[in-house]
């Protein structure tokens, strides 16, 4: 039967789009046979044969020729097999064609209704794997509504057909700040999720990650590899503390991370609304890089436990409160940074030991 419509539907779908013949083929082709086999009850076997020189479809139910039938859906007589042609004997398969105008009429019902629920999964399929190979990186997108009860952001990402919408939660915005609607922000993609509406972009204002591609956008040697990132530490809108080390002796990580004027830290700052940054240096040695993270604060000591990743930090009396930081800040980021667990006592502590 002739499917010049379908044919000219599936090419068409092919150049605006960029969704595959075949895969749209396939797909009608499966909703042929169920709709077919779903009016004939007991038949079980049935193709279609698709001439795509001739823009032709035809469908065929298949039979087993046999001495005694059984099914009449998937089976026939040897009589009425040889009545079609001499050929065939019991074993043999038969392709029985379907009349055209029956053909003609599931195809009509089911063609359209196929065409535009593949269009959605191979665009949905094709937003997945876009996305999907974007995991862990920067993204640009504009706030398009902000729920009002809630707080969670709806975000428009990406451009043209890869475009879709995502979801900040408003657990995964940073604390004090204000979005509104038609302002373009940079977030971190988490995860990309199949899900029977679409795939789900989950994205972050938060993770440390962002801090993390950020200087790679902003620093070439992170970018190249020269200096590397170890630790990052974030409370998001607050403070975040990160090691780096260089592999090159001649290159300053931390020099190279802050900028010429502190040119590098403050583009950073300002994309994050102002949160401070800590970079340290990384250091192979425990006690050195726990006394690095401790900063702003100075470190007379370091003592590591015995067992377990805990160490005891000793700092002046008049830093107890700068080493341990507004709320326990401090400690707790460079506690996480280091992956240590950090007991900080003053001087005197030590001398009344």
């Amino acid at each position: 039967m002739k499917c010049d419509e379908i044919f000219a539907a599936l090419a068409m779908l092919e150049k605006e789009r960029g969704i595959s013949q075949t895969f749209m083929m396939d797909k009608i082709v499966q909703a042929l046979t169920t709709a077919y086999k779903r009016d004939h009850e007991g038949v079980e076997n049935v193709v279609v044969d698709v001439d795509e020189g001739k823009r032709e479809l035809k469908m065929f139910v298949q039979k087993e020729v046999v001495d005694e039938v059984e099914n009449p859906g998937t089976q026939m007589s040897l009589d009425d097999a040889k009545a079609i042609s001499a050929k065939y004997n019991v074993g043999d398969i038969v392709n029985i064609p379907v009349d055209n105008i029956e053909f003609g009429r599931i195809a009509a019902g089911n063609g359209k209704q196929v065409i535009i629920q593949g269009l959605r999964e191979a665009e949905s399929g094709m937003v997945y794997d876009e996305y999907n190979s974007k995991q862990h990186e920067i993204l640009t997108g504009v706030v398009t509504r902000i729920d009002p009860r809630t707080g969670n952001a709806s975000l428009r990402i990406g451009t043209g057909t890869e475009a879709t919408d995502a979801l900040l939660l408003a657990g995964e915005q940073v604390k004090g700040e204000t979005l509104v609607e038609g302002q373009r922000i940079k977030v971190y993609l988490v995860d990309v999720r199949r899900q029977s509406r679409g795939p789900q972009v989950v994205i972050s204002r938060t993770h440390p990650g962002l801090v993390k591609r950020l200087f790679e956008l902003e620093v070439p040697e992170i970018y190249d590899g020269t200096v590397e990132i170890r630790s990052i530490a974030r409370e998001a809108g607050s403070r975040t503390k990160m090691a780096v080390w260089s592999n090159d002796e001649n290159v300053d990580p931390i020099g190279a991370c802050v900028g010429p004027h502190g040119q590098r830290v403050n583009s950073i700052v300002e994309e994050l609304r102002g949160e401070k940054i800590d970079i340290i240096k990384y250091s192979d040695d425990p006690a050195e890089y726990i006394a690095a993270a401790l900063a702003p604060a100075d470190v007379v000591d370091v003592r590591l436990a015995e067992e377990g990743k805990a160490c005891r930090v000793i700092v002046p009396d008049d830093q107890l409160s700068l080493a341990i930081g507004k709320e326990g800040q401090n400690a707790r980021l460079a506690a996480r940074l280091v992956g240590y667990k950090i007991d900080i006592k003053p001087e005197s502590y030590r001398e009344e030991e």
